[in-house]
């Protein structure tokens, strides 16, 4: 059954790059082998996105095969420099992803630009031309693409296995204006939870039903000034929140 101001779509690309954070500790990242909430979530703000809304990844289809190339990467080094490292990338991959978004109640600052039919026809609108900024898979080197498309359409590598189970994955990060429990309001909070695709589709649960999940550090939500960080009240009245009206108009 899809949900209100839902979309759905399709994300491709040659290389994705979901980072599993144990990887991360010796310079040489390795990929998890699907994709995670927070990236797709990341994907679907790259399609549109304001501050008074709040998207909520619902499921993920996986297309194609799971297979991984590694290649030799020269990062940065903190010092200064070069470093030789082996990033581990999956490869031309393709995901069907199911989404909508809700109000940020915490944003009761930006109450007057809750528009339920304006971002929702938006979203449409932006979706059909690829999505408003540059899509990523993970990395800024893994460019990806978005069209609309019909979830569970077409055929799925894994769709004749019952169940297949990953362990436990990084499913996000809660930041502070979009914080539902009480105890982490003005907190950053990692979340976790256990994988399962059940037939090549991933189910996420809500961020707030994630049973496992570790405060990071305190830290504050973003305000918003009329003249300092967008232009005014007006932008709400149909326009865009960083002044963009020309794409929507």
């Amino acid at each position: 059954m899809q949900k209100p101001n839902s979309i759905e779509y399709c994300v491709y690309g040659r290389y994705a790059l979901f980072t599993d954070p144990l990887s991360k500790a010796g310079g040489e990242k390795c990929s998890y082998q699907i994709p995670t909430y927070q990236a797709l979530k990341g994907i679907t703000e790259s399609i549109y996105w304001k501050p008074t809304i709040t998207w909520v990844i619902d499921e993920c289809r996986i297309m194609n095969p799971i297979q991984t190339e590694s290649k030799g990467i020269r990062p940065i080094k903190y010092s200064g420099g070069n470093d030789l490292s082996y990033y581990t990338y999956l490869t031309k991959v393709k995901y069907q992803v199911k989404a909508h978004f809700e109000w940020n109640e915490n944003r009761e600052d930006l109450a007057q630009d809750r528009n339920e039919n304006k971002h929702y026809d938006i979203a449409k609108r932006m979706l059909e031309r690829g999505g408003r900024r540059d899509i990523f898979l993970g990395a800024r080197e893994c460019q990806g693409y978005v069209e609309p498309c019909v979830f569970g359409e077409g055929k799925s590598a894994y769709e004749d296995i019952d169940k297949l189970s990953f362990g436990i994955m990084v499913h996000g990060i809660t930041y502070p204006d979009e914080a539902v429990r009480k105890e982490e309001k003005g907190k950053m909070t990692i979340r976790l939870w256990n994988v399962q695709m059940i037939k090549g589709v991933l189910q996420f649960p809500r961020p707030e039903d994630c049973t496992i999940r570790q405060v990071l550090r305190t830290a504050k939500q973003r305000s918003f000034v009329a003249q300092k960080n967008f232009e005014g009240l007006q932008e709400f009245e149909g326009g865009d929140m960083f002044g963009m009206v020309k794409d929507i108009s």
